[in-house]
């Protein structure tokens, strides 16, 4: 008896362990350990690179002269209204730079989709100097976030999608009306001395009239 008791629980115990063996299989198989990477998951890892060489060596490195190895000859930058050229789009890159000399780009997030590359960022600087929009320096520190979608094709950029918050770009115009009312009492305080000065000119050179 105590045989055959025996031999029953190795028999149950051998079925368990079969069975959790087999259910195991279909894990290991959808989770293969260490897979390599996959052709797109390494086109991705390509142009989420090309992508971040804008924000890290263009606008933190200050180095607009690479674009050319970035960018597609043929890029455009599509706007709401206009689509601009790789040549306008990098004159705006360079008026920036100069406008806020201590710039910083901050990549928050990054995500990526076969040839597209969307990255969320924040853009951090001071109005010190000309050429944003070609208004003069408020000495504004401006902070902003925004995303851009970029199309990357045989390792250049050669599209562009951006948006970002618009009110705290507004910011700036905001310090500006210092400078706008500024200039316009400036000028109307002139342009009272200098017709005080003419009438002064006529009335000291106006020959009295004879009577009778």
């Amino acid at each position: 008896m105590m045989r055959l008791k025996s031999a029953l629980l190795a028999s149950i115990l051998s079925l368990l362990a079969s069975a959790s063996l087999v259910s195991a299989q279909p894990t290991a198989a959808a989770k293969p350990p260490n897979a390599p990477p996959t052709a797109t998951q390494l086109l991705e890892d390509r142009n989420r690179a090309v992508a971040l060489r804008v924000f890290e060596e263009i606008f933190n490195q200050c180095r607009p002269e690479i674009a050319a190895e970035i960018y597609s000859p043929n890029f455009r930058n599509h706007g709401l209204h206009s689509d601009a050229s790789l040549e306008v789009d990098q004159d705006w890159a360079r008026g920036e730079l100069r406008a806020f000399p201590d710039l910083h780009m901050t990549v928050v997030k990054t995500v990526t989709e076969n040839d597209l590359v969307t990255i969320l960022w924040i853009f951090r600087g001071t109005h010190a100097r000309f050429r944003y929009g070609g208004l003069p320096p408020t000495g504004t520190h401006l902070e902003l976030r925004g995303f851009t979608i970029f199309r990357v094709d045989d390792g250049r950029i050669v599209e562009e999608w951006s948006t970002f918050n618009l009110w705290s770009a507004s910011q700036v115009l905001q310090h500006l009306r210092w400078w706008i009312t500024a200039t316009i009492y400036l000028f109307l305080l002139a342009w009272l001395y200098i017709g005080h000065l003419v009438f002064k000119w006529f009335g000291r050179n106006r020959k009295p009239v004879p009577v009778g």
